[in-house]
């Protein structure tokens, strides 16, 4: 028998082994037997998966589908409504059903879980986004699995991500997953539509933007574009851009999730081009609009140069300009040279109450805790 790993090579099955934050995608016809509403059975195999990856030490979100399918037979709607509100009426009770039934499937496995329906303005807006990613990083350190659906009850057609595919990368991006799997009713990526072009091939793996993948995939204006192949291919893209690999796999292959988390090749592997926490970092160094910096004194300038700490409110000695929560700021030393830059934790208006106190005064200056750090050291670089 020829081992399927022989189909991605041996750096990538080494990848999906290491995997250890991972966000997987199941869509709408996978999740409601083609829209006859939630199909318990099929639920119930992939958190039964999810619970053997949570086992083996991985963090593990699920993006979830099917949230107005399973509304349209709750209310006995057998055509899909075209009018906003009843789509948003539909979400807003199958909503209840979805999470239910995740919550009762992850259970029997001993798995705690929760809601998050995110929106598009929840991931454009600075504090928001920071905001959503602290609440998801949290319930993963609390070994809660996410589960995450677009907020259909109160989006419009101007707002929506569109497809949960792009709200797959956009999570993976938020949380810097190392691995997006999207199950599909598809096996994979042909290099053609296998059903036209006899001489079409599987491709086993490739690099995550390649513009060859989405011209396979029909192009991005083509007709299948709307929830079909090349909303997946755009996916991994913007999944990339984080250091996020992308697999797109079929959704009732047995035991996919380990099989391909022990490195199998199972699906279409897009590779990306650049590791996680170097993706992050160069975006950070590569910031131009800075919002305003922090001085810092000499004790905590080292920690930073030399230890790659988190920057503490007790190492601030002042705070210069006006910005955000999530702003891109500097760090400068006594002297105003840039030490490194990062993403601040708190406004600035805060950030001055702050200044030399300690991390356990925070909730008393500022009636809140957002972090005890000002900036974290994932969400920083020395640049100095």
């Amino acid at each position: 028998m020829t081992d399927a790993r022989a189909h991605i090579s041996a750096q990538n099955a080494q990848l999906l082994r290491n995997a250890r934050r991972i966000v997987v995608k199941v869509g709408s016809s996978l999740v409601t037997n083609e829209g006859r509403g939630l199909d318990e059975g099929a639920i119930g195999e992939w958190c039964r998966q999810l619970s053997l990856l949570a086992r083996q030490g991985r963090e593990v979100i699920m993006v979830s589908s099917g949230a107005i399918a399973e509304g349209m037979k709750r209310l006995g709607w057998t055509t899909r409504p075209h009018q906003l509100h009843e789509l948003q009426a539909a979400a807003a009770v199958g909503q209840m059903g979805l999470a239910q039934m995740y919550e009762t499937k992850l259970r029997e496995h001993g798995l705690g879980s929760a809601q998050v329906l995110l929106t598009h303005a929840d991931l454009a807006d600075r504090e928001r986004y920071l905001n959503a990613r602290s609440t998801l990083l949290t319930l993963l350190s609390l070994h809660v699995l996410p589960v995450i659906n677009e907020n259909d009850t109160v989006v419009n057609d101007e707002i929506k991500f569109g497809d949960n595919d792009t709200l797959g990368a956009l999570v993976a991006n938020l949380v810097e997953a190392d691995v997006l799997v999207i199950l599909t009713d598809q096996k994979g990526l042909y290099t053609a539509d296998p059903r036209k072009d006899a001489a079409a091939t599987f491709v086993h793996e490739a690099h995550a933007g390649d513009a060859a993948l989405e011209a396979m995939a029909g192009g991005a204006g083509s007709g299948i574009g709307t929830g079909g192949m090349i909303t997946k291919i755009l996916a991994a893209k913007r999944a990339a851009r984080s250091g996020a690999s992308t697999v797109i796999a079929w959704g009732r292959e047995p035991d996919a999730l380990p099989r391909l988390f022990a490195g199998e090749a199972i699906g279409t592997l897009l590779v990306a081009p650049t590791q996680k926490s170097q993706a992050r970092k160069r975006w950070i160094a590569d910031h131009l609009q800075l919002r305003g910096a922090v001085r810092v004194d000499d004790g905590a300038a080292a920690k930073l140069r030399q230890e790659g700490k988190s920057l503490l409110p007790i190492g601030m000695v002042a705070v210069e300009g006006e910005f955000s929560r999530g702003d891109v700021i500097a760090v400068r030393d006594a002297s105003g040279a840039e030490v490194a830059r990062g993403l601040a934790n708190y406004a600035s208006f805060e950030a001055r109450l702050l200044c030399r106190k300690a991390s356990g005064e925070i909730e008393k200056l500022l009636g809140y805790v957002a972090e005890p750090e000002m900036i974290d050291r994932t969400n920083l670089v020395v640049t100095r």
